[in-house]
């Protein structure tokens, strides 16, 4: 690290369609760069499932609190899903970026634009907004996605065809993300997701995708 403190944290906001291995790369990445970076632990209503820590898989809240720190503004962003409520803790972020440590955030699409005009309103925090860059990862090809979906074996038919449809939605934002890649080959994509994320630890702060004067 030099005088400037760099390589600095950052939040790492990455978003793909279903099927083109983010998940799998997230956990690589995680494993690899263990010791300054972590997963994003965002707050739920919904009971614990066996196993699960608080603090850990998430912060489990009922649901007035919930609602009490979504009055406060506590929350990046959230949304109710299936009736209960899901989100992502400024206070979570600053605190674990300030201590040095990256943080990782799986976002779709439409989550992420709400994380970008979060922090690009007036009142955004300006630590969270220095630290964050997104990536977005692309499939080969849209026929290269169909077949991966359909390998997996774990959708019918009809859920298939929605995810394509979404996915052909998502692939249409790619150019909302600072930097996007290819997962074609899975050990090459997991060095330029690597490599991504080293080189946004050292980009000069206000460089990033939510650059402000």
């Amino acid at each position: 690290m030099n005088a400037l403190g760099y390589p600095r944290p950052v939040l790492l906001l990455v978003s793909a369609p279903s099927g083109a291995g983010k998940t799998t790369l997230c956990h690589q990445l995680l494993a690899a760069e263990s010791a300054r970076l972590r997963y994003s632990v965002s707050c739920t209503t919904r009971p614990p499932r066996k196993g699960e820590t608080d603090g850990a898989d998430y912060f489990f809240l009922s649901r007035e609190q919930f609602e009490t720190e979504i009055a406060a503004g506590a929350f990046l962003e959230y949304a109710e899903v299936y009736g209960n409520y899901y989100g992502t803790r400024i206070s979570f972020l600053r605190e674990t970026l300030e201590q040095g440590i990256s943080v990782l955030m799986d976002v779709d699409v439409q989550g992420a634009d709400i994380i970008r005009k979060a922090l690009l309103a007036p009142g955004g925090d300006a630590v969270i907004r220095r630290a964050f860059v997104d990536v977005f990862i692309h499939p080969p090809s849209l026929d290269a996605l169909r077949a991966r979906l359909e390998g997996r074996g774990k959708d019918d038919p009809h859920v298939i065809e929605r995810r394509m449809r979404n996915a052909e939605i998502e692939i249409g934002m790619a150019d909302e993300y600072r930097f996007q890649f290819v997962n074609e080959d899975l050990p090459a994509a997991f060095e330029t997701f690597k490599a991504i994320y080293h080189a946004a630890g050292h980009l000069t702060v206000g460089a990033g995708a939510l650059s402000s004067p």
